[in-house]
């Protein structure tokens, strides 16, 4: 048995012992023998209120070896394979500089402030554009490398941004797929703020690209009215509204109906964009844009697993918006949903532990 290979990792490693810090979940694996390989994305600079999500990534491989690994409906299923790659200074340090700027860019919009130049508000503008740009460009070569393994790529941040180069990476390999995003906000602003990549706009950036068949949202509560005019109007897009989800509750619809019509109307290849603010604001007190209402995590999850026995294929996926701010519940709520949705997906593509069935 080679030292290095999965085979000797499964073996060596003790899954009720104590987790080893520095690696995700405490797991023994490396990009070679994992099939779930995370990419981190320390990336907050266009967010519109509370900053933190950058350290997400951070806070969440923090506390992951605190996470018990038994799944009852997936036995073993810590012998899939998990890897977090390194989370990259340059851009935690590209992500700090740009944050600065934007910030006393946000502030001057919304205080109507004559503080900055109209030069002054297109440098910045055009700089964290570029910077968004360039941030894409990486993601994506990220995941594609990642996908020519025949691994599985998914990218934690990080504001809702964060994911868009794997995205098009997805886009680039899949003849058609649906995006499933569990959100708070439609993200369907374009350019929000001047910045074409923000965080607000990630699923009007999505809806541009090649094989995007479907949009489906869920826990939609926060947007505007442009926002609703496009979510009514463009016939890709199918929304299951946070006030209406709960209104057919009080009425008597159960959730295991309402979770059978969202499944129901994906198709058989999809995408999963998660927001950690979908959820109600106690599993996510210090993300950055809090909303009223949302998901239970146990409504989640029971529209994970349900997913999972489908029949449909989770492609690959993105968890962001947990932030690395204010403690640690955040990054403990975010490394639990990581961890089972990495599993998941991986059951849906075929993959058993600590076998790889493509």
């Amino acid at each position: 048995m080679k030292k290095h290979s999965k085979s000797h990792q499964i073996e060596n490693f003790d899954p009720n012992g104590v987790g080893q810090q520095g690696k995700l979940f405490g797991l023994p694996f490396d990009q070679h023998t994992a099939e779930v390989v995370v990419i981190p994305v320390p990336w907050d600079v266009t967010t519109s209120f509370i900053d933190g999500t950058s350290l997400g990534p951070k806070s969440i491989l923090d506390v992951s070896p605190q996470i018990d690994l038994f799944i009852p409906k997936i036995p073993d299923a810590w012998k899939i394979g998990l890897f977090m790659q390194p989370i990259d200074d340059a851009w935690l340090m590209k992500n700090k500089e740009a944050r600065k700027k934007a910030e006393k860019y946000i502030a001057a919009l919304e205080e109507s402030s004559d503080e900055l130049t109209k030069a002054d508000i297109e440098g910045i503008t055009l700089e964290i554009n570029n910077l968004s740009i360039e941030l894409n460009e990486w993601v994506e070569k990220q995941s594609q490398q990642i996908l020519q393994a025949n691994k599985i790529p998914v990218v934690l941040g990080g504001d809702h941004s964060s994911p868009f180069g794997l995205m098009r990476a997805i886009s680039k390999k899949y003849s058609e797929f649906a995006v499933l995003q569990i959100d708070a906000h439609a993200d369907l602003r374009p350019a929000y703020e001047g910045f074409e990549y923000s965080h607000a706009s990630i699923m009007y950036n999505l809806l541009k690209l090649n094989n995007v068949i479907k949009l489906v949202q869920v826990g939609i509560r926060d947007y505007c009215e442009q926002e609703f005019e496009v979510m009514e109007s463009d016939p890709r897009i199918v929304t299951y509204y946070d006030e209406d989800l709960a209104q057919e509750r009080f009425e008597g619809t159960t959730w295991s109906t309402q979770v059978a019509q969202i499944i129901q109307s994906l198709p058989q290849n999809v995408y999963i964009s998660l927001d950690i603010d979908g959820l109600e604001q106690q599993y996510c007190p210090a993300t950055g844009t809090p909303v009223p209402g949302g998901l239970t995590y146990h409504q989640l999850m029971y529209l994970l697993n349900h997913l999972m026995i489908s029949g449909k294929r989770i492609l690959a996926f993105d968890l962001c918006e947990v932030s690395g701010a204010n403690g640690m519940w955040d990054a403990i709520v975010g490394s639990r949903l990581l961890y089972n949705l990495a599993n998941i997906t991986a059951v849906t593509n075929g993959i058993t532990p600590g076998q790889k069935q493509f």
